[in-house]
């Protein structure tokens, strides 16, 4: 009688073994990419934040040490960054200046740029041509190649009426090159500006005052965060708390001019609040530092390209101020 030949195949333990070691393999992934994109995804400020929650003695911080080396770790919960050469110039062309640098900073709701102007002499502000005529102002990156600047940032407000202004009439009071070229110099605002001797003026004054005090270059918006190393702003009045795009000024005891921009309204960073700004101005040894336009109007422009993301699809909006660095004006 002929023997039965055994079956081929797999067994029945085999099987179930590969089954499990399947889902298991599937189970491993799918929870690696969800990490991944929770702690080092896309959402750049939300990723940081969850990290600085976590208990340095959990496991679901030891798995982040996945996606990211101690040192990074490290800057992530104490809100620094190490500063590179890439990171000063984030357009990667090579900075032509050594007393211009750009550094990146960011918080648990922020990502953000300061350019550090160490020759206060490089600081200028540009003024619409075209103010009161009706017509609309440049944008900033018009602004940087009309006078051949290195760089600037968007300056004072402007009316903006159903956030389609054109930037051609300013907020408030407007003083350039020692004259008041717009508004009212009796009324008392918010002023933000430089003097004859390089220095940042940030107080709130007339127009005739700061005329009086020698101020060459003013625009009108704040709050004051600093004055004399102080810090002047009331907390809970910004903006109802709300995380907005922000840009600001400040400066060292060393005539170091500070333009800070912080990106808002996106994936990567929500927004700032002005104590956010106040806390960045401190870090950096701040003697005077205020608020400047913020919003859609942020903008940040060195060397031919946009250092920050404006809100904007289409860069800068129409500005009636800006600050320039190393222009001819």
């Amino acid at each position: 009688m002929a023997k039965k030949k055994k079956r081929g195949g797999m067994s029945l333990l085999a099987l179930v073994l590969l089954v499990i070691l399947t889902v298991l393999i599937g189970f491993l992934t799918t929870e690696y990419f969800y990490l991944k994109e929770k702690y080092a995804g896309a959402a750049v400020a939300y990723s940081r934040e969850q990290i600085r929650d976590l208990d340095m003695d959990s496991t679901e911080y030891k798995l982040v040490k996945l996606f990211y080396t101690d040192e990074q770790l490290e800057n992530i919960r104490d809100n620094t960054v190490s500063v590179d050469e890439t990171a000063q110039n984030p357009a990667g062309t090579g900075n032509p200046e050594k007393d211009i640098e750009i550094i990146p900073v960011y918080g648990s709701t922020y990502e953000g740029y300061m350019m550090l102007v160490h020759n206060p002499s490089d600081i200028s502000v540009a003024v619409n041509p075209y103010l009161g005529s009706g017509a609309a102002a440049p944008s900033l990156d018009e602004y940087v190649s009309m006078y051949h600047a290195l760089g600037g940032i968007n300056g004072g407000g402007f009316q903006d009426d159903g956030g389609h202004g054109n930037g051609s009439i300013p907020q408030g009071i407007v003083i350039h090159e020692g004259k008041l070229v717009y508004g009212n110099p009796n009324t008392y605002l918010g002023m933000v500006g430089i003097t004859k001797d390089g220095k940042l003026f940030c107080a709130n004054a007339t127009g005739n005052e700061c005329l009086e005090w020698g101020i060459q270059e003013a625009v009108t918006f704040g709050p004051v965060f600093i004055n004399n190393y102080q810090v002047v702003f009331k907390e809970g009045t910004d903006n109802l708390g709300m995380l907005n795009p922000r840009t600001a000024i400040g400066q060292r005891s060393d005539g170091t001019f500070m333009l800070l921009v912080i990106d808002g309204r996106g994936p990567t960073s929500f927004g700032a609040l002005y104590e956010d700004v106040i806390k960045i101005f401190q870090a950096n040894d701040a003697v005077n530092a205020a608020n400047l336009d913020g919003g859609n109007s942020s903008a940040m422009i060195y060397d031919g390209e946009y250092v920050n993301t404006p809100v904007s699809m289409y860069g800068s909006r129409n500005l009636p101020t800006v600050f320039l660095v190393k222009g001819d004006n």
